[in-house]
Formats: structure tokens, C-alpha cells, sequence
């Protein structure tokens, strides 16, 4: 039991959490945004994924509930490695070395928090209904006669504001900005593979970045520019 709370409370077992709980987040963000880009393919595509979703019961409550931890757990540790960071070093170099840091490793902890930010709004905008509740009144009848929440109408009004949309595309570059930095990171963590490979991981997690940020702001941009009515 000792051992197992010494490992989690060195640098080495903080940095494997951040890289497991990065992980799931990222798998998670690729199923949602593969899921919601069925709004291209229309109403009764989106709605009936909805329908799957919410038939899961108390499995998908389970799925939000470890997202949640994940999501925290991920958010606490950064601020613990931020605060043993800033203590070995109290005082700042005269001059700061950042030419192996990128943007995106320089404002890990930042974007991570603006993320939550994004991410309780979300929850209560297209989750909860409780930041638009107007959006969360519409149904939709399925071919096989099941009515069901519209959540095709509700992407689609909540994105014609464009507050909501200019806010969400922001945020998706922060989420790629923070994925950019933390893919590859993952697996430096993990040692799973060597040093060399580093560039290839960076290259890949940097891919990987780009197209969340393109799926995830094509929703938006095109319900904007009436694509998706």
C-alpha cells in the first residue's frame, strides 16, 4: 500500500496519470466528434445516434462518471506537477531557454483549464439544457415511429448564434493546441517508445490535432454559412 501511494505521489506515477487519463480523453473526443459529424448526414442519422446513446441507461452514465474523474483527475495532477515544477526552480532563469518548447507545451496548463471552462459549458448548453432551454423543448419522430429528443434542431440553433460558434471553434484550437503537445508527451511518459522516435510521435500527434480541430469546427462553420440548415 506505501509503495503503491509512493508511486502515485512522485513525479514519475503523476506523469503516467496525466498520460492515462490523457489517453481516454483523447479516445473520447474522437468518438464524439466521429458521432456528432453525423449532422451532415441529417436529421434522422444524428437523432437515432442520440436514441443509441441514451438507450445505453446506466452505462452511459458510467462512461460520464469515469470521463469526469479522468477529466479531473487530469486537471489535478497538471497543477501538482505545475507547483513541484515552479518549486525546484523558485527563481527564474535570466534568460529563458525555449527553443525545445513548443507554444503548445508552454501553455499546457492554461489551455487545460479553459478546456474545463468549455467543457462545463457544453455540458450544460447541450447536455443539460440549461443554458438554452428553448433548444432542448424540440422532438423528432424516427422512421420507425419513436419520438425523440431533436438534437439536430438544437445543433443547428445553437450554432447559428455565432457567439456559440466563434466560442466553440476557439476552443477546438486550444483542444488541438493541448493535444498537439500532450499525444506525444503521452508516450515519452509512458517510455513505450525510444527517444528517437520522438519527432515521428510529434509529427502524428500534430496530424491527429489538426483534424479534431477541423471536424470538430466544421459543424459550426457550416451551419454558419447555411451548408447545414
Amino acid at each position: 500500500m506505501t509503495l503503491s501511494l509512493d508511486f502515485f505521489r512522485s513525479s514519475i506515477g503523476k506523469k503516467i496519470i496525466m498520460a492515462i487519463t490523457g489517453f481516454i480523453w483523447f479516445g473520447f473526443v474522437i468518438a464524439h466528434m466521429l458521432g456528432n459529424l453525423q449532422v451532415f448526414q441529417g436529421p434522422e442519422k444524428l437523432n437515432a445516434y442520440a436514441k443509441f446513446l441514451k438507450d445505453l441507461g446506466p452505462l452511459l452514465w458510467v462512461a460520464r462518471i469515469g470521463l469526469l474523474v479522468a477529466f479531473f483527475g487530469h486537471v489535478i495532477v497538471a497543477i501538482l506537477l505545475k507547483k513541484e515544477n515552479s518549486a525546484a526552480r523558485p527563481v527564474a532563469y535570466a534568460k529563458q531557454s525555449t527553443i525545445q518548447a513548443s507554444k503548445a507545451s508552454l501553455t499546457m496548463i492554461y489551455s487545460g483549464l479553459l478546456l474545463l471552462t468549455f467543457l462545463v459549458y457544453h455540458l450544460l448548453h447541450f447536455t443539460l439544457g440549461v443554458t438554452n432551454p428553448d433548444h432542448y423543448s424540440y422532438e423528432y419522430i424516427l422512421k420507425n415511429g419513436d419520438v425523440v429528443h431533436d438534437v439536430y434542431a438544437m445543433v443547428i440553433l445553437g450554432f447559428q448564434q455565432l457567439p456559440i460558434s466563434i466560442a466553440y471553434v476557439v476552443f477546438m484550437f486550444f483542444l488541438a493546441l493541448h493535444f498537439s503537445h500532450a499525444l506525444g508527451s503521452m508516450f515519452q511518459s509512458l517510455g513505450i517508445l525510444a527517444p528517437k522516435h520522438n519527432p515521428i510521435i510529434q509529427k502524428i500527434a500534430t496530424g491527429l490535432a489538426v483534424i479534431v480541430f477541423v471536424g470538430n469546427s466544421s459543424m459550426p462553420i457550416s451551419i454558419l454559412l447555411g451548408w447545414v440548415k
